[in-house]
């Protein structure tokens, strides 16, 4: 697989203001020891500091300035390390506040700031004038014909990253030049800053440097100025971030100097999304490009191990459930969230087809269980609404467990139920094929899904006698798998769990167990969590379950891995396979390997079901709406997506 990891650091180095040569020192100093980094950025004006005032107009500082930027350079000489580094620069008539772009041992690019803020705080009017408008332009300087300009990109054609650039002010407009460069082809934007600390404007810069990595799909570096700058009024905190697609990735502030924040940026995750989003346009580019070396973390095709190993290294935030917010306070607010778009968008059905009368099938399982509380929620947002519960047990297969925890879901919620045996129907519905009215063992699916079948056709009459609506139950990983009986629980009127994949399912029944209210509703919800995943349709054992999914299918947590970075970023196998041995570094390689090539499999061979699939609310940016977010051919071949985890080294 090709390695689409790049090391970034925003850098916060000690600073003495004014003192160039300790400065540079400094800066050279962290280059050489951060060599494994493929792009670097350090603060505005950090050769000579930001508050030097009025020294702006000392020739002797701008001629040490002008020196330095070359002994900085020459760190970079045969390092695979692209540098930005702030500095002033004489051009013309004119001072201007630059961003100097530093690799292969020379300056590649000077790029002046845009946006020169002169309000409160900020005078820098007084020695700096805008670079707006200047393009095109190139200067000798130091004997070296170098770029000068806002329209200057940098690129390495190997690893596929292109540096983007703005200081400080730029981000704070409302027409960013990041945004231009990122529509120009920039996936990495580096910003040099001198953002003093004030109450609340952590919070605020944070938030504008998420959302333009989010709007413009890509990795920001952000490097303010650190302690060292802060002189007479102004405090500054070396607040440094690094974001990607809308994310935070690593954050720090108020820190020791020198500091170094790193960390990964996935540049194929951000070429996915801007090819996704389709209205994410190329802007009809007049940048010029700039060679410059920004090389890839680790080898440019490493296998599994390799890969993970790099995740590892630089300790790559990943989530094991990446549907499930692992921060207590926002997996709450996302379970109740779903709820409720799950309980509007069937109140909305309701409206719709004015059939208020809901029918639903329960089974004592995590996925009726949910259903069921999607119903309640529903029938607060319109009061007339009818809960009729149907539960259809088969003597033999059915546990007790989750038997007494369907009566019990019923008895709280519903307005109206029923139980209605299925042995009798389904042993005649067997005898009339030919078939044995008796289990036939491992892989007797006529047996297993007949049952299934004859639930679904018990509701859909139900339906039709009470003027009611199907309540469908299955979720979203089960669609994935093609765990449902075709025609059977797979069909439904109005699917209200169907973007909601089998690991959430859970933490959203357990969230609502402890906000209802309701103790006797708590219990019997705590207990359908801990009660293993099963369809129950073989024969059970004295009344306790025998018949388990994950057995059968894998574990539900890895399941679900796959199906995240497949769907979501687009990941091929090896790359996902990869992942998740970092993720999950208690399972060997070969039980994770062995575990994608069953998810593919049936990902691609369980497509016809998903192919007519009802009706459901979407909750999540991961969906198999074969209306909304995924159109799959029903007869693909997984062969290419096989291959894939064997030439990775599988």
């Amino acid at each position: 697989m090709k390695n689409n990891f790049i090391a970034v650091a925003a850098v916060v180095p000690p600073l003495k203001v004014g003192d160039v040569a300790f400065n540079t020192e400094q800066i050279v100093s962290i280059i050489k020891s951060q060599k494994d980094c493929g792009v670097i950025v350090f603060p505005e004006l950090c050769i000579t500091g930001y508050t030097c005032a009025d020294l702006f107009e000392s020739e002797l500082l701008l001629n040490a300035s002008d020196k330095a930027l070359f002994a900085i350079a020459s760190s970079t000489e045969n390092t695979g390390v692209t540098a930005v580094v702030g500095f002033p620069f004489r051009y013309k008539n004119n001072l201007y506040n630059c961003a100097g772009i530093l690799s292969g041992g020379t300056v590649k690019a000077i790029i002046p700031k845009t946006f020169i803020p002169n309000y409160s705080e900020f005078y820098e009017c007084r020695w700096f004038a805008s670079g707006k408008g200047i393009a095109g332009e190139r200067l000798t300087f130091n004997g070296c014909e170098i770029p000068f300009g806002v329209d200057i990109l940098a690129e390495d054609s190997c690893s596929g990253a292109i540096l983007g650039t703005e200081i400080c002010e730029d981000l704070w407009i409302p027409d960013k030049p990041s945004t231009h460069a990122a529509l120009a082809g920039a996936n990495i934007i580096a910003n040099l800053s001198a953002s003093d600390e004030l109450i609340g404007k952590q919070t605020y810069r944070t938030q504008l440097v998420s959302q333009q990595s989010g709007s413009c799909y890509c990795a920001y570096i952000y490097s303010s100025a650190g302690t060292d700058e802060s002189s007479t009024d102004l405090v500054f905190s070396g607040h440094s971030i690094i974001a990607q697609n809308g994310s935070v990735i690593k954050e720090s502030i108020f820190t020791d100097h020198p500091h170094v924040l790193k960390s990964l940026v996935d540049l194929g995750i951000t070429m996915h999304d801007r090819r996704k989003q389709n209205t994410f346009e190329n802007e009809s580019s007049t940048y010029r490009h700039v060679k410059v070396n920004i090389k890839a973390a680790g080898k440019a095709e490493p296998d599994i191990d390799e890969m993970a190993a790099i995740l590892k290294k630089y300790d790559y935030p990943m989530e094991r459930n990446p549907f499930v917010p692992a921060e207590n306070m926002a997996r709450e607010e996302r379970c109740r969230r779903i709820l409720q778009i799950q309980a509007n968008g069937l109140a909305t059905r309701v409206r719709a087809t004015g059939l208020k009368n809901l029918v639903i099938g329960i089974s004592g399982g995590l996925d009726s269980t949910l259903a069921l509380l999607v119903c309640a929620e529903a029938r607060k947002i319109i009061p007339d609404i009818k809960i009729i519960s149907y539960t259809m047990p088969n003597e033999g297969n059915t546990s007790s467990q989750t038997l007494n925890n369907a009566r019990m879901l019923m008895k709280l919620l519903s307005d109206e139920s029923h139980e209605v045996p299925i042995g009798e129907g389904v042993k005649l519905h067997l005898s009339q094929l030919g078939h044995s009215r008796e289990y036939q063992g491992e892989g007797d699916v006529t047996y297993e899904n007949a049952q299934a079948r004859m639930r679904t056709y018990i509701l859909m009459d139900a339906a039709n006698m009470k003027n009611g609506l199907v309540v469908g139950t299955g979720d979203l990983s089960e669609l994935a798998l093609g765990w449902c009986t075709y025609n059977g629980d797979h069909m439904s009127m109005y699917a209200v769990n169907s973007s909601v994949p089998k690991t959430l399912v859970k933490y959203i029944c357990a969230t609502y167990a402890m906000i209802c209210g309701n103790d006797e509703l708590k219990g019997v919800l705590l207990n359908i969590c801990d009660t293993p995943i099963t369809p129950e349709l073989t024969p059970n054992d004295g009344g306790k379950i025998v018949q388990k999914t994950e057995e059968k299918i894998g574990k539900y947590d890895l399941n679900d891995f796959f199906l995240f970075y497949t769907l979501r970023y687009g990941f091929e196998p090896s790359r996902s396979a990869a992942h998740a041995l970092y993720a999950y570094p208690e399972l060997s390689k070969e039980k994770i390997v062995a575990a994608a090539k069953n998810f593919f499999k049936r990902f691609f061979s369980q497509q016809f079901k998903r192919s007519c699939l009802p009706d459901g609310p979407k909750v999540g940016s991961v969906t198999l709406s074969p209306r909304g977010d995924w159109r799959m051919p029903s007869d693909a071949k997984v062969a290419l997506w096989l291959e894939d985890l064997e030439q990775a080294g599988c």
